[in-house]
C-alpha cells in the first residue's frame, strides 16, 4: 500500500482522511434525505425547492439540494417511492424480520423511528424506541442534529440501560432505512448486545407502530406542553414518556398502561413459566379495571 500512496502522490494519513470526509458526506446526505422524506409524508405535494427553504440546510446549497432530491426519486412529477429509490444508493439494508413474527413477550421486538419537531421555525429531532409487546417507550432522545450520535445512538443506549444489557440477545430492533440505523456506531452497539437489525423493505407502513407513536407523542403531549427550545423540549419529552408509559391506557393492552401490562406479564410468567401467551384465564379472572385505576395512581407519583 505504501507504494500505491507514493504513485498517487499522497500520504497514508491524507488518504484515510479523504475517505473519512467522503464517508461523513455520504452519511450527511442520507440523513438529510431521511428528513426530506419526513417532510414529504406530511406535505405530499411540497416541491424540493420549498422543502429546501423550509429546512435551510447549512451544509448544502439550493441547487445541490434539489439535485440530491431529484436523483433519489423525490421530484414531484416522478412520484417514486422514497424508500425504494434510496435502496439503490449502496446503503446497508437489513431484511424485515417482523413480517411474520408473533410477539409473545418483552424484549423480543423493538420498533424505532426519528421524527422532526418544529419550534418557532427551528427543527429538532426526536428518536423513539418502543417495545412492541407492551407498547412501552424504552428509548428516546431529542436533539438539534441528525447525527447518529445525537439521535438513534443515545436512544439505543437508554434502551440498554432501561431493559438491561443481558436481556437483549436475539432481540429485533426494527426501523425504516434511515442512515442513523445502519451507521457504524449504531451497528457496533446492536452487535455488542447481539441484537438483530431489521428494516422496512417496501414502504413506511412496515413500521406503522413507530409512525403512530410519533404522532401520539408529538400531538398529544409535546405540542400541548409547548416547549420553546431544546432544553425545554428534552424536559417535555421526558415527561411525555413517563405519562405515556404509566398513565395512558391501551385497548390493545386490555385497558392497561404499558408499565401495568409488563408487570402483570412478569407475574404471569413467574406463576406459569410454560405459558406462551401473556395472560392465563386464571390471571385474567383476577384482573379488573379497578386494579388499573390503583396502579395509575401509584405510577403517577
Amino acid at each position: 500500500m505504501n507504494m500505491i500512496y507514493e504513485v498517487v502522490g499522497t500520504k497514508k494519513q491524507s488518504f484515510h482522511q479523504m475517505l473519512k470526509r467522503k464517508e461523513y458526506k455520504k452519511e450527511e446526505e442520507m440523513q438529510l434525505l431521511y428528513l426530506v422524506g419526513q417532510v414529504r409524508r406530511n406535505h405530499p405535494r411540497m416541491s424540493a425547492r420549498e422543502i429546501y427553504y423550509k429546512l435551510q440546510p447549512e451544509s448544502m446549497g439550493r441547487d445541490k439540494f434539489e439535485q440530491l432530491c431529484y436523483s433519489n426519486g423525490l421530484k414531484l412529477v416522478q412520484k417514486k417511492n422514497f424508500r425504494k429509490t434510496t435502496d439503490s444508493t449502496g446503503v446497508v439494508r437489513f431484511p424485515n424480520l417482523i413480517k411474520q413474527i408473533e410477539v409473545t413477550g418483552v424484549n423480543q421486538v423493538f420498533v424505532s423511528d426519528i421524527t422532526y419537531f418544529e419550534i418557532n421555525g427551528e427543527f429538532y429531532y426526536i428518536s423513539l424506541i418502543m417495545d412492541l409487546f407492551n407498547r412501552e417507550l424504552v428509548g428516546y432522545s431529542a436533539s438539534d442534529s441528525l447525527r447518529t450520535e445525537h439521535t438513534t445512538l443515545p436512544a439505543l443506549q437508554r434502551l440498554v440501560y432501561t431493559r438491561g444489557s443481558t436481556n437483549l440477545q436475539g432481540a429485533v430492533i426494527h426501523s425504516d432505512g434511515g442512515g442513523q440505523y445502519y451507521c457504524k456506531d449504531f451497528l457496533e452497539l446492536t452487535g455488542k448486545f447481539k441484537m438483530l437489525n431489521s428494516m422496512t423493505e417496501e414502504s413506511v407502513f412496515e413500521n406503522s407502530h413507530a409512525e403512530r407513536l410519533n404522532g401520539v407523542i408529538k400531538n398529544n403531549y409535546l405540542y400541548p406542553y409547548g416547549p420553546t427550545d431544546l432544553k425545554t423540549l428534552r424536559k417535555a419529552l421526558k415527561k411525555a414518556v413517563k405519562m405515556y408509559n404509566t398513565e395512558k391506557a391501551h385497548r390493545a393492552l386490555e385497558g392497561m398502561t404499558p408499565v401495568q401490562y409488563r408487570i402483570i406479564y412478569s407475574v404471569e410468567k413467574e406463576n406459569n413459566p410454560a405459558s406462551n401467551y401473556p395472560f392465563s384465564a386464571e390471571m385474567n379472572k383476577h384482573y379488573n379495571k379497578k386494579d388499573c385505576q390503583i396502579w395509575s395512581t401509584l405510577f403517577s407519583h
